[in-house]
């Protein structure tokens, strides 16, 4: 399970509809819960460093992009939890490129984008044998989460 607050699908959504027709590209940054949940509490977008021939279907997160990624995880003291990246005009599925390109520990949110609209929106988590994808259901908020806490007036 995924947890992304509201405001930060909507940064991703916002991303995936300003590169289009192009894919957009970010990490998620946040902590592992106690029973192995993932909490996004940030996101790093990245450049798309594909060339621009190639950006409409592929996506490509230099080492110097991911290493920047990682400072910028430490500095909020956050993980790397995973990716997302948008599928213009396709649906929000995992390719095989995609599961080539995949590590078992990491979550891969896919947001597809049809006629630059944002749309179906999952996450998915690449099987330790690297065969296949598991769907991760994405939440709001975990339920012991401090964002699900009474606000106090």
């Amino acid at each position: 399970m995924i947890a992304i607050a509201p405001e930060l699908m909507r940064a991703i959504h916002a991303h995936a509809r300003r590169t289009y027709p192009h894919e957009c590209c970010g990490a998620l940054l946040g902590a592992l819960a106690a029973d192995g949940a993932r909490e996004v509490a940030a996101l790093h977008e990245a450049d798309n460093r594909r060339e621009a021939s190639a950006a409409a279907r592929r996506f490509l997160i230099t080492p110097d992009d991911y290493r920047a990624i990682e400072r910028d995880a430490r500095a909020r003291s956050l993980e790397v939890l995973g990716f997302y990246h948008s599928h213009p005009d396709h649906p929000a599925r995992p390719s095989d490129y995609d599961r080539e390109h995949a590590f078992p520990w990491y979550s891969y949110v896919i947001v597809s984008v049809r006629d630059g609209v944002a749309g179906e929106t999952t996450s998915w988590i690449l099987d330790d044998d690297r065969t296949a994808f598991a769907a991760e259901t994405i939440v709001e908020a975990l339920p012991d989460s401090p964002a699900r806490a009474p606000k106090r007036g």
